[in-house]
């Protein structure tokens, strides 16, 4: 069994690998998908991150694909499975037709939305998807609020916040006590690590906060999957990973993934994760796979200790 964590205050205890859904339904087909969850729950992992817009930019799709997956692998399972996931999904993305931001009643009508998709009557931690500066944070906070109270919701997190707003939005709060952002959902990864670390990591920590990064092998590239130009059109996001990482500091960082790996009989990607894992105020990494195969490699990544020279080693190697 994996090791568990406290996700913040919030009381729901989780392992260090969280699965990321926006595969299901994309390239993992339906019955994929529900083969992949329940080896997930088998194997004592249980929490499963979602948004209402996977898999929007799939051509054909619509957004709520994911959701309507987990909701079927829900329902199939009866009751007891809906007890053995910690279920977070997220709101703010554009959905279309003027469906966006974190307005109150776009808030209470996107939830509703999820929870029909999902087939449940509650949501562990629904997250603000992207910050919208045009509505005020005591006008989404309260919408949150008041989900929290008709125990549509149990817990908020925030997703793409910076530091400002998101220590804006604490002492929001705070002030009018409203439910708070209890758990953050921030870019950080091997190679992307300045903003969380020098901006939200102080700030994380001082209000106790759970961390649980996107882009955890960033996009794909901390796999080793792309280490020369042509390796663009290996995925159809290739091409922007190759621009964004595939430069002398990201071959650095993969001659190193790839001299600890070797050492540990492990893969670049296990590497990376239990190096994200193992940071100060990470709670648990945000990953997805489309395989069974995949999934044993991911689940294993959780258990594999890296000791504190291979440690300050990576982080050294990433640091420039």
């Amino acid at each position: 069994m994996p090791e568990l964590r406290a996700l913040g205050k919030t009381g729901l205890q989780v392992a260090p690998i969280c699965f990321g859904g926006n595969v299901f339904g994309w390239t993992a087909d339906e019955a994929t998908s529900f083969a992949l969850l329940d080896a997930l729950v088998d194997n004592g992992f249980s929490f499963i991150d979602t948004a209402d817009v996977y898999s929007r930019w799939a051509d054909g799709h619509q957004g709520g694909e994911s959701e309507r997956i987990i909701g079927k692998w829900l329902r199939q399972g009866g009751g007891s499975r809906r007890e053995q996931v910690v279920l977070a999904t997220k709101v703010g993305m554009d959905m279309g037709d003027g469906k966006n931001g974190l307005r109150p009643d776009y808030i209470r009508a996107a939830v509703d939305a999820s929870l029909q998709r999902l087939q449940t009557d509650y949501i562990d931690l629904y997250y603000a998807h992207q910050d919208d500066v045009d509505t005020p944070l005591d006008e989404t906070l309260g919408a949150f609020d008041a989900l929290v109270k008709a125990g549509k919701v149990r817990h908020i997190g925030a997703s793409n916040y910076s530091a400002p707003r998101l220590e804006q939005a604490l002492q929001t709060s705070a002030r009018l006590g409203l439910a708070r952002y209890d758990v953050l959902q921030p870019l950080y990864n091997l190679y992307d690590r300045a903003d969380f670390e020098q901006n939200l990591l102080p700030l994380v920590q001082e209000h106790e906060l759970a961390v649980a990064p996107y882009f955890s092998l960033a996009a794909g590239f901390l796999t080793g999957k792309y280490r020369k130009p042509e390796d663009a059109g290996k995925s159809p996001r290739g091409k922007g990973v190759v621009e964004k990482y595939l430069n002398d500091r990201g071959l650095v960082i993969l001659n190193k993934l790839d001299e600890t790996a070797e050492r540990y009989h492990a893969t670049p990607s296990q590497v990376a994760l239990s190096w994200l894992i193992r940071q100060p105020g990470v709670t648990a990494a945000i990953a997805s796979v489309s395989s069974l195969d995949q999934l044993d490699e991911l689940l294993f990544a959780a258990r594999l200790r890296l000791d504190v020279d291979a440690l300050e080693e990576l982080s050294l190697a990433s640091s420039g």
